[in-house]
């Protein structure tokens, strides 16, 4: 981790033409560079010497004009009317649909509104092909899928998209009360009637539990807890999707999100941290029951106090295809570091109900099978 430091306003982007043909050069995430996808050219990424700075949690509670930046110096910001979502792009780059309802978008793009800019960046690595191929084997397993679902298990039905990210790191100091529990044995008599109807008395041994009153501290450095900014994609099926690798991230470069969409934190800063507060707590928790000791522990209360609150802006890519299936939304998404694949899907009423009527046929023809060989 780097020390606490204001955030600095993202390299001056642009367009980035090919120096042989002239049309726009996107992201290739196969070679880690730009690619002419005409005629084949590519221009490295340089690499930046810049750390992917944290920045003062309290400096960015109400930031200023200039803590605040578009993506990219020609973003064009959409909403959908379906999800709600504001999808960022550059041209020649168009909305088209929605990546996470799949609702065709029919609002008129606008330039970008300033944000917070990402401290830095986890370029894509898996290329559209290898996630079609990734979502074609997770298809497989999955059975009684609606023809739906596998009508998006085409190249052109996947988008990729860099979704909005908070990390946070933080000093946490926590005072609690409780109780300590210890186990001890007492001996107890009770009776039984035995097998042959008489009462016997016999002896067994009972763990009983003394409790003592505990208070004290601990204190906790938190490093890195991430929280996603995004309220368009499940929450369950993000955690699903690590790890991401946040060893990898890179500075910030408008570069990594050419030819690909981004999306614009749901989440606010704080809404964040509080998110993060709820993360922190059961870690908290084990420490306080760690330190009151014995065998069984109660916690009353614990108050928890946080200094030196730092956070980074990230953008994390994933492929993503959405579909309508009975008005209601599904998602499928691709890791698009790791290939790991996560979503939902609906089952086939009829693709149950036609097995379902072959499953018993079968055991039909079994029964008949066998009561003819046994006359």
């Amino acid at each position: 981790m780097t020390d606490t430091q204001m955030g600095a306003a993202p390299d001056a982007p642009r367009r980035y033409p090919c120096p042989g043909c002239g049309a726009d050069l996107v992201f290739d995430p196969k070679g880690g560079q730009l690619k002419c996808p005409y005629c084949g050219r590519t221009e490295e990424i340089p690499q930046s010497a810049d750390a992917v700075n944290e920045l003062s949690y309290e400096a960015y509670l109400v930031p200023r004009p200039d803590q605040m930046h578009a993506l990219t110096a020609n973003a064009l910001e959409v909403q959908c009317s379906g999800c709600g979502s504001t999808v960022t792009f550059e041209p020649p780059d168009v909305a088209g649909e929605c990546p996470f309802c799949g609702a065709k978008i029919v609002a008129q793009p606008r330039s970008a509104d300033p944000l917070v800019a990402p401290s830095g960046v986890l370029p894509f690595q898996h290329t559209q092909r290898q996630a079609t191929e990734s979502i074609k084997q997770w298809l497989g397993s999955r059975w009684f899928a609606p023809n739906a679902l596998k009508a998006q298990a085409r190249q052109e039905a996947i988008q990729g998209v860099y979704l909005p990210f908070w990390t946070y790191d933080s000093h946490t100091t926590s005072h609690y009360t409780g109780e300590r529990g210890e186990h001890y044995w007492e001996t107890e008599t009770y009776t039984e009637t035995n097998s042959e109807g008489k009462s016997e008395t016999k002896t067994r041994q009972v763990q009983k539990t003394r409790w003592w009153p505990a208070s004290g501290v601990v204190a906790r450095w938190f490093d890195d807890v991430t929280v996603p900014a995004t309220a368009s994609v499940s929450r369950p099926r993000l955690d699903s999707l690590e790890p991401w690798g946040l060893d990898q991230v890179r500075p910030y470069d408008p570069r990594f999100l050419s030819g690909y969409k981004a999306q614009r934190y749901q989440v606010s800063l704080p809404e964040g941290f509080e998110i993060a507060k709820n993360m922190m707590a059961s870690t908290i928790r084990s420490d306080v029951n760690s330190d009151i000791g014995g065998d069984e522990q109660r916690i009353h209360n614990i108050a928890t106090s946080y200094s030196g609150i730092t956070f980074k802006h990230l953008l994390m890519p994933v492929w993503l295809t959405a579909y309508r299936y009975h008005d209601k939304v599904y998602q499928v998404m691709v890791n698009a570091r790791t290939g790991e694949v996560q979503g939902d899907r609906p089952y086939s009423f009829w693709k149950i109900f036609f097995t379902v009527l072959l499953g018993i046929a079968i055991l039909l023809l079994i029964y008949a099978a066998a009561q003819g060989q046994s006359h």
